[in-house]
């Protein structure tokens, strides 16, 4: 476990903005992540779980506490060609390197999820989904140190209370700080064996395919596939792509009551759900609301994605500032048009969008 002083937070996070961390430390395995978290709980610190940073907007004042960098690593599976694989997986591991070696491996469930930064650790907090497919649909259970009770605890799939881009681990917070209670420190997935991935769910990705949606195709045409979908709009990280800079979809695809929805002009997009409630466009909202692909406030560093309007993005020396005012400047927008109120999907370190 090492640690350091005045660590910038813009280096390890993708919009490659945020200021420095008053400690940070990198654990590397799972005692190191207990032990870092403790001593930060111990001493009071305010706590920041840092894993990709790839779902974060950090201040420019960066961050008065203690910063614990994830970066245990391993792979355990126990496959059978009739049980499947069951695979646990370190929370430091790199998620797309992780979808790689399943499709690799023929563990099916996860190969949409391709080019998806970030760490595994991560993956269940959000509930991360992408092209029809999402990771509690593959999750047998999750390993957590619990800051409260000073213990590890294991979760099984359905105590972890599953969301769209939500689950008890991205709700249950401790403390005047807001910091999460939970600390992941190991997935244990569930893996169908098979050189097919699952059944496409996504009209976007069939049509890549020249499939029906429905229909099950190799995992590695799969993977291949939503790579090249997610480059063109931007969402695979690249130095040299300021499209890339960003935190992917900055807003969430809102869910709305059928009497709001019944509002929206006629092609806006409704994906009914099962509570009643209708599921609508982000992307959609904000681009009929005026802010096209490429919009940027004046004089401003921070834009709209050229490539997607969900992504708001570091033009090359964007501040935190500037990206909260695009964000604002475009939820009020669709507010106003709409009377929708868009919900930052990132997490905002000593930040606030009010």
């Amino acid at each position: 476990m090492s640690e350091r002083r005045k660590s910038l937070l813009a280096d390890y996070t993708t919009f490659r903005i945020g200021g420095a961390a008053k400690t940070f430390i990198t654990a590397t395995t799972e005692a190191e992540i207990i032990a870092a978290v403790s001593a930060a709980d111990d001493q009071g610190e305010p706590l920041l779980i840092l894993s990709g940073g790839s779902n974060m907007l950090v201040s420019d004042a960066g961050f008065a506490g203690t910063v614990v960098h994830i970066a245990s690593r391993g792979i355990d599976a126990e496959a059978s060609p009739c049980a499947g694989a069951v695979v646990t997986v370190q929370a430091g591991e790199v998620w797309d390197d992780f979808v790689e070696f399943a499709v690799v491996k023929c563990w099916a469930g996860i190969e949409a999820l391709s080019g998806i930064p970030g760490l595994v650790g991560a993956a269940p907090v959000q509930n991360i989904g992408a092209y029809g497919q999402e990771v509690a649909g593959v999750i047998a259970q999750i390993r957590t140190w619990d800051r409260k009770l000073r213990t590890v605890r294991t979760f099984s799939v359905s105590e972890c209370e599953f969301g769209y881009r939500d689950s008890r681990f991205k709700r249950a917070v401790l403390g005047a700080d807001g910091s999460g209670r939970y600390v992941v420190l190991a997935v244990q997935f569930q893996f169908e064996r098979s050189t097919l991935g699952f059944p496409i769910r996504y009209a976007e990705l069939a049509n890549a395919l020249g499939v029906e949606v429905g229909t099950r195709v190799d995992a590695a045409e799969v993977r291949a596939a939503v790579l090249v979908l997610r480059a063109a709009k931007g969402m695979v990280a690249t130095a040299d792509d300021h499209d890339s800079w960003s935190a992917g979809s900055f807003f969430t695809n809102p869910i709305i009551p059928a009497t709001l929805a019944d509002t929206l002009p006629l092609d806006a997009p409704r994906f009914p759900q099962p509570d009643g409630n209708i599921k609508t466009s982000a992307a959609w909202l904000i681009d009929h609301a005026g802010f096209p692909k490429g919009f940027g406030l004046p004089n401003s560093p921070a834009g709209l994605s050229t490539k997607h309007v969900l992504a708001l993005t570091n033009r090359g020396n964007a501040k935190a500032a500037d990206v909260l005012a695009l964000a604002r400047a475009i939820r009020d927008g669709v507010r106003t048009t709409y009377g929708i109120t868009l919900t930052p999907e990132p997490l905002l370190v000593s930040l606030t969008l009010d």
